[in-house]
């Protein structure tokens, strides 16, 4: 009788192996340990047989250990996985189960613009042949990691400058300027007084209510803001306005505030900050405007800033006056330069820092 061929353990990655090694290092469960071990030693060359023997198993155990995590991968070392009927929708089906959904319907022939898992399953049953339940789909989309979710917008930057502006902004960054320090400025508002949702920690259907607003007569504030990247620290003025008296006098605050050496004032493209009399002053008091590209924002330090003042001070929030609510983001400003940390690396391996990223550039 011809000798029965010897199975072995399929190749592995470098990480998978990795793994496997952790699992036979840190796993209590003897079982688990046991499998792994077992299929380990399959890796090494160790024949069925051996690799039984130093587990004190049988050849036929050992055989269907590792035709198990052939089949299977990890999952097969579970202690309480017990074999049972194989997968009936194989790996390359459900990969085009997930492509499918991810696709828009109407690219697929279909007169609508969102998938529905019904919908995904008539048009699987009735296209591709597929047969599966909706309860299927659903968890071979989990299993992938593809859930339900919103979509959401983005304008993407036009400006020819695009790259140019990005690298000074990022330099500047990266590389803080001998001669002065980079100091980021924006608007934050306008500052209503509306009673704005939020979140908390509340008993369970005790949540707390804010009244409704219909008519809104107290106007409006804005905050003129500085972050200095050096120290972590902002600067800030409240106004009624913000056309571009406002956004020199501000300027004219943070010089009086770093009397020496030049400012780096990192700003969007807003009209007042692009205003004649505005750079005109700045040039000849050493202030460098330094504007980051058209619908790019985000390369604005402070944006993060006024994310966190906006989360801390205004939602949740019911303020009866504009003195009020003033009140409430300076004190959190004060708690916040108190703790405040240089600013360093930002957007590191981000893909923003790749060079061949321009985004939707004209």
């Amino acid at each position: 009788m011809a000798r029965r061929p010897e199975v072995f353990v399929r190749e592995l990655e470098p990480q998978e192996a990795e793994r496997l090694v952790q699992i036979t290092r840190r796993t209590r469960d003897r079982i688990r340990l046991r499998r792994a071990g077992i299929v380990l030693a399959s890796l090494q060359g160790r024949s069925a047989s051996e690799a039984a023997a130093m587990f004190a198993a049988s050849p036929a155990y050992a055989r269907g250990v590792i035709k198990s995590f052939n089949e299977m991968g990890f999952d097969a070392l579970s202690p309480k996985w017990s074999g049972g009927r194989p997968r009936r929708i194989g790996p390359a089906v459900r990969e085009q189960i997930c492509r499918i959904a991810k696709s828009p319907p109407g690219k697929l022939g279909e007169p609508f613009t969102t998938w529905s898992l019904t919908k995904l399953r008539d048009h699987l049953g009735e296209v591709h042949m597929i047969s599966v339940s909706t309860e299927t789909i659903r968890q071979i989309l989990r299993q992938a990691g593809i859930s339900w979710q919103a979509t959401k917008t983005w304008k993407g930057s036009k400006d020819p400058d695009f790259a140019a502006k990005m690298a000074r902004i990022l330099d500047l960054y990266d590389h803080p300027p001998t001669d002065g320090r980079v100091i980021c400025v924006d608007e934050f508002g306008p500052l209503n007084l509306q009673p704005r949702p939020g979140r908390g920690w509340f008993p369970t259907k005790g949540v707390a209510r804010l009244r409704a607003t219909y008519t809104r007569t107290g106007g409006v504030r804005h905050m003129f803001a500085g972050l200095d990247l050096a120290t972590g620290q902002m600067f800030y003025r409240f106004r009624d306005h913000k056309r571009w008296p406002q956004f020199l006098d501000f300027c004219k605050q943070l010089r009086r505030r770093f009397p020496v050496g030049k400012l780096y004032l990192v700003c969007d493209n807003y009209g007042p900050h692009a205003k004649a009399e505005v750079t005109s002053w700045c040039t000849d008091h050493a202030i460098d405007l330094v504007y980051t590209p058209t619908n790019a924002s985000w390369l604005n330090w402070i944006e993060s800033e006024f994310t966190a003042i906006r989360y801390f001070t205004l939602d949740g929030s019911d303020y009866p006056s504009h003195t009020a609510q003033q009140a409430a983001i300076a004190g959190y400003l004060r708690w916040h330069n108190k703790r405040a940390r240089p600013k360093r690396r930002f957007a590191i391996d981000s893909k923003i820092r790749r060079p061949d990223y321009l985004p939707n550039v004209a």
